[in-house]
């Protein structure tokens, strides 16, 4: 049997001392910014709720023994480091602890769980926590971007630098039309991520990778907040159609095909994953917590004005890393900032597309900017599992041009 295995995929599938496992990858519930349960949360909040689970489903681990925190944050002061080693101290970590936070944009979250990976695998450290965090009700549109760019900048004449500060939406118009992505095709892609989304909440597939947070909740019409608990991602819409997608005007660009139907909803939410090196694992008797690994991470450039092509160059370079092909892989978690990119990148690697996102992605579910590559983790262990797939690919674009990918299998 062994001998059938391509020898890529035999090399991942093996197990050795030195692999960087995980025990634990849990996210809270995805709300819409502004409207949704977490609107009236702090994202280092969140964060506190996502690290003191983390810890009580490990309760064998003493918590001193983690030697690194590092989250991914986006829009908040200070990217969130200073209320984040607070929000961590009071989630019960000793502040022996170390906590640092890291921002690659759309792709925090797996940037930072990738951090942790490589101390662990240069033998920096032997246990740590990668996860990511953002608020977007709170700070999203709070930092200018810059409109006039620096005289230095202006002289150059170079129109990938100035292109960094494109808005999203138009980078996504230029996928579309350079690529033949019809609006059609970008409406029906959304209805299927909100399908998909709808049947998975509803048969309770969310519930495993979800940490229920109560929290503060103001309404409209009152003037003290009540305490609710947020246990699912309210975003998805059960009830959307076709022809209700087809008939929202587009949002960027006049006579454009990026609609707010068809492109990630603005998110609060947060996520965490505890890593370690496996021989550490088994020193400290948890090998029957294990519930995968990482494999490796790779990133890659592209032309800022079409940065939503960035996964399609980063998924190759990940392949080519480990020594894979597109059909090793059992399912992809493929975020979706925009139907545009993601049905492109999806034809470009040629990807069937009942692997991809079969949860629903972040059209339904809400991409909150520095969590979502540690909740697209999240979604992903537990959906590998269900499906007795053992291979699972997280990749993302990234503003400003790039694409990352990383590779994890389940245990």
């Amino acid at each position: 049997m062994a001998g059938t295995v391509p020898k890529g995929l035999r090399q991942v599938l093996q197990k050795s001392p030195s692999d960087i496992v995980i025990l634990s990858s849990v996210r809270t519930a995805v709300t819409r910014a502004k409207k949704g349960g977490f609107k009236d949360a702090y994202p280092e909040e969140l964060l506190s709720h996502v690290l003191r689970t983390t810890l009580a489903a490990n309760p064998n681990l003493d918590p001193a023994l983690i030697e690194d925190v590092c989250i991914g944050s986006v829009l908040q002061e200070l990217g969130g480091a200073k209320a984040g080693r607070m929000a961590q101290i009071h989630a019960g970590f000793p502040h022996t602890v170390p906590f640092h936070t890291i921002n690659r944009q759309c792709s925090s979250g797996l940037a930072a769980i990738t951090t942790i990976a490589h101390s662990i695998s240069h033998g920096a450290i032997s246990v740590g926590v990668g996860g990511g965090m953002e608020s977007m009700t709170r700070n999203y549109g709070s930092r200018a971007i810059p409109t006039v760019l620096w005289p230095d900048l202006e002289a150059s004449h170079s129109k990938d630098a100035q292109d960094c500060i494109m808005p999203m939406g138009l980078t996504s118009e230029n996928v579309a039309e350079r690529y033949g992505i019809n609006r059609a095709d970008q409406d029906a892609f959304s209805l299927q991520s909100h399908r998909k989304a709808a049947t998975a909440q509803e048969q309770g597939l969310f519930d495993k990778e979800i940490v229920p947070v109560t929290t503060k909740f103001i309404s409209e019409d009152a003037l003290e907040g009540k305490e609710i608990t947020v246990s699912k991602d309210d975003g998805i819409r059960a009830t959307v159609s076709l022809e209700k997608l087809a008939s929202l005007k587009p949002a960027f660009k006049e006579n454009g095909s990026s609609t707010a139907g068809n492109s990630s909803q603005v998110s609060d939410g947060a996520a965490a994953t505890l890593l370690m090196r496996r021989s550490t694992a088994t020193e400290l008797g948890l090998t029957s917590s294990i519930i995968g690994k990482w494999v490796a991470t790779q990133v890659a450039g592209c032309a800022p004005d079409e940065m939503g092509v960035g996964p399609a160059l980063a998924i190759p370079k990940l392949l080519a890393h480990t020594g894979l092909e597109i059909s090793d892989v059992g399912i992809w978690e493929l975020n979706e900032a925009f139907a545009s990119q993601a049905l492109y990148c999806v034809r470009k690697l040629g990807i069937k597309e009942e692997k991809v996102n079969p949860k629903g992605g972040a059209i339904a579910i809400g991409h909150p900017l520095g969590a979502t590559g540690a909740r697209q983790l999240a979604t992903l262990l537990p959906e590998l599992e269900r499906q007795g797939e053992q291979v699972g690919v997280v990749s993302m674009c990234i503003g400003t041009g790039m694409g990352m990918a990383g590779m994890f299998v389940r245990e």
